[in-house]
């Protein structure tokens, strides 16, 4: 017993921290398909295919967007937040989340998890990687607040009190992630925002919060000299704004017309 906790203590050690995120996004996506596959996570009680529920818990952590199913209408309440809490995950990433529950709990950040930290970002340097961290988290929730108002002045009296401040909340976050998952089939199934096409608020907040979380904290804090740990990465800001300019163009135009992936 004592040999294979320290064989595995071992194996833990000599994990490097790329190791580390690849297998934190596999467990997160494991283990959404899990839950999603769940008879709680679909509306009518019955067991999830789990290829279609891995594929879902995919697509929700690695933000692209493709559905199997109407997210409103086949999944259940649960079902909804679990692939929330996916999207959430992947438009932060796993080790944020992390960091925002030690610093929630006041834990120490050890040199582990400063490395871990610095990767993730690809920060050049670890000092005040915490800090930047703790703006990235800050700020995410703050945006992500402000377009949920912003959404809930259309919403409400769309929906009601409480469906409204859900489905502001839940596109906010899905738009700032560059999700793309929506929950307007409760008005057509795949309908998605066509019903808003000519409603400027909705258009404008969706597109806007494409646009910062597409672009990413990092960018912005180093642009205005903030962040320090990210100050003296040009070439980074050249190449993410590249690799990032088709994907926010692709979500601004379609993201109010994408009818998903229909099962044959």
């Amino acid at each position: 017993m004592n040999d294979i906790k320290h064989d595995i203590k071992k194996r833990h050690k000599n994990l490097t921290e790329f190791r580390y995120i690849a297998v934190g996004f596999f467990l997160t996506i494991l283990s959404g398909a899990i839950m999603l596959s769940l008879p709680f996570s679909s509306r009518d009680g019955q067991w999830t295919n789990f290829l279609d529920s891995l594929f879902t818990a995919t697509s929700a952590t690695c933000v692209t967007g493709l559905v199997v199913f109407d997210t409103f209408r086949h999944w259940s309440i649960i079902g909804q937040l679990v692939i929330l809490v996916l999207i959430q995950i992947g438009g932060m990433g796993f080790i944020s989340i992390g960091v925002a529950f030690s610093m929630l709990l006041h834990k120490k950040i050890g040199l582990r998890q400063r490395d871990l930290m610095q990767e993730s970002v690809n920060a050049l340097e670890i000092g005040g990687i915490v800090r930047l961290f703790s703006v990235i988290i800050r700020g995410t929730f703050l945006i992500e607040g402000i377009g949920a108002v912003l959404l809930a002045i259309r919403f409400i009296p769309d929906f009601g009190i409480i469906r409204g401040i859900y489905f502001s909340v839940f596109h906010s976050i899905s738009a700032f992630c560059n999700a793309g998952f929506d929950l307007m089939g409760i008005n057509e199934e795949y309908s998605s925002f066509t019903k808003y096409a000519a409603d400027p608020l909705v258009n404008i907040t969706i597109m806007l919060l494409i646009i910062i979380g597409g672009i990413g904290f990092t960018i912005w804090l180093s642009l205005i000299h903030i962040s320090e740990p990210t100050r003296r990465t040009p070439i980074s800001y050249a190449v993410f704004c590249l690799k990032k300019k088709k994907k926010t163009v692709r979500n601004i135009v379609f993201y109010s017309k994408r009818p998903g992936i229909k099962r044959e």
